[in-house]
């Protein structure tokens, strides 16, 4: 298991939710585990042997001549999900697929947090994390937050939001901000919301990923 999950962990920026997938799998190379084979953990190794098998359009290397597409999801209040799409030509014809996938749980004071502030920090993460894709590329951003479309033109006292919006004008002028329904926002709005209580238990457990 401990060869298994090493080998699928190299690829878990190309696997969604791999974290999440595998934290009952982790359970068993802690120590003093007593071995049980369960649904869950058979679920979770048939749930990674079939991305490998049935991958979706990975796009790898990135074209960094072509626009990206960052979607992000802030429906949820317990953890954050951001995915980075390419479109490029696949096979002779343009397709859409996945360059990274990155979520994380929302600190205590995070999830107390408004929706508009609670986009926007996602947003600053999202460009902190990627960044080295981004960072002087032309790129969309997909969000199912209204407000984050105006934030640059929003006048606010809020400090944190105003340091924010700083970090976020680096890119203002490769960067457009797109409204998306959250039900419509499938990639990302996925990993916010994928159940967090099992993995925080995990000792691999890595909130970052």
């Amino acid at each position: 298991m401990q060869s298994f999950l090493g080998f699928s962990s190299y690829y878990r920026n190309h696997i969604k939710c791999f974290a999440h997938t595998t934290s009952s799998l982790y359970k068993l190379c802690s120590k003093d585990i007593v071995l049980e084979i369960t649904k869950e953990r058979t679920d979770a190794y048939e749930r990674i042997k079939y991305e490998f098998t049935n991958a979706l359009v990975l796009i790898f290397p990135p074209d960094f001549k072509l626009p990206f597409k960052l979607y992000i999801d802030a429906a949820c209040s317990q953890a954050l999900g951001e995915a980075l799409h390419q479109r490029q030509i696949v096979d002779g014809e343009p397709r859409e697929g996945v360059i990274s996938y990155i979520s994380r749980q929302l600190k205590d004071w995070e999830a107390r947090y408004g929706a508009t502030k609670t986009e926007c920090l996602y947003l600053v993460w999202a460009l902190d994390k990627l960044h080295y894709y981004l960072e002087g590329a032309v790129f969309e951003v997909y969000t199912d937050c209204t407000a984050l479309k105006s934030l640059l033109n929003m006048k606010t006292t809020n400090r944190h939001i105003l340091r924010w919006k700083i970090a976020i004008q680096y890119y203002r002028g490769n960067m457009t901000i797109i409204y998306k329904e959250g039900k419509s926002n499938i990639n990302a709005d996925g990993l916010s919301r994928w159940p967090l209580d099992n993995v925080q238990r995990n000792p691999a457990y890595d909130p970052e990923l």
